[in-house]
């Protein structure tokens, strides 16, 4: 057997299994990968940036664990990075599973703030988590006329009313912008009834996968800002300077990419050689 037809004859297993590998490599390997953060992901870090201390941002954090690997790290950074600012930070998510996963994110950058930046947030005075609600086109609908429509109380049954940073917080009219952490179609109620019915400012932040999907948006500019996946999610950190689970996944990325266009190459190469040796001679015809 040839070197071409045991090529062909490879099992695919075998892909998997040196992929596997070069993947775990790099949990053993330490070094830095260069992250150059691009325009859509820097606007957003931007305009949390530029808010002043005191101003009101809602953050609204829609997706499920299966999506943790490429939101969460986002979701620690951008916290951190509000609490850091002193800005008045509403939580809440529409995802079905959420609620545990957000209620973890802000003890953890709290307890962060508390180690790196000798301050605690406060529930209630620096940022408050209003739960999870089903029907996210109804939510989003109802918190444009009032928050308290859809959420008379807090995740934790404390009325908003006596909430600190709640008083004189109606609507969106009252927070700075929205940014939308999500892995379904979430991000289009927010686009089709927060920005298009309401006039939200509103950026998001989605799985890899679902990006190229929502550029056409930020081209019209009806939201400012898209992080998209992992690479997205690093980016954000290098600009926080604050490298988490984001950046150290680049080091297993540029592997797995390496190994895969390998392999697309020598599938290629294995390809047309085949395709030359079964080509017709002049003595066969």
């Amino acid at each position: 057997m040839t070197l071409h037809d045991r090529l062909l004859a490879l099992d695919r297993r075998w892909v998997f299994g040196v992929l596997a590998v070069f993947v775990i490599i790099p949990v053993f390997l330490k070094f830095s990968v260069p992250i150059t953060p691009v325009k859509e992901v820097r606007e957003i870090y931007d305009f949390v940036e530029g808010l002043r201390p005191g101003d009101h941002i809602l953050l609204s954090l829609d997706y499920d664990p299966g999506s943790m690997p490429e939101l969460h790290p986002v979701a620690y950074a951008m916290l951190e990075q509000c609490f850091v600012k002193k800005l008045k930070v509403i939580t809440l998510t529409l995802s079905t599973t959420g609620a545990q996963m957000v209620e973890e994110a802000i003890k953890d950058v709290a307890d962060s703030c508390r180690i790196y930046h000798g301050f605690t947030p406060q529930r209630g005075i620096d940022y408050v988590f209003l739960g999870y609600k089903p029907y996210p086109g109804l939510i989003i609908l109802g918190m444009g006329m009032n928050f308290r429509i859809p959420f008379p109380q807090d995740y934790y049954g404390t009325i908003l009313d006596s909430i600190p940073m709640m008083r004189g917080i109606k609507n969106y009219d009252n927070v700075k912008g929205v940014i939308n952490l999500s892995a379904g179609n979430v991000s289009d109620y927010w686009v089709a009834d927060g920005n298009a019915r309401y006039g939200v400012k509103l950026a998001l932040a989605m799985t890899g996968v679902m990006a190229a999907d929502y550029y056409p948006y930020y081209q019209s500019k009806q939201i400012f800002g898209i992080i998209g996946g992992m690479k997205g999610a690093a980016e954000y950190e290098t600009l926080c300077k604050n490298p988490g689970k984001a950046t150290d996944a680049m080091r297993a990325q540029v592997f797995a990419h390496v190994v895969i266009i390998i392999f697309i190459i020598i599938g290629n190469v294995a390809y047309f050689v085949g395709r030359r040796k079964n080509a017709p001679t002049q003595e066969s015809r």
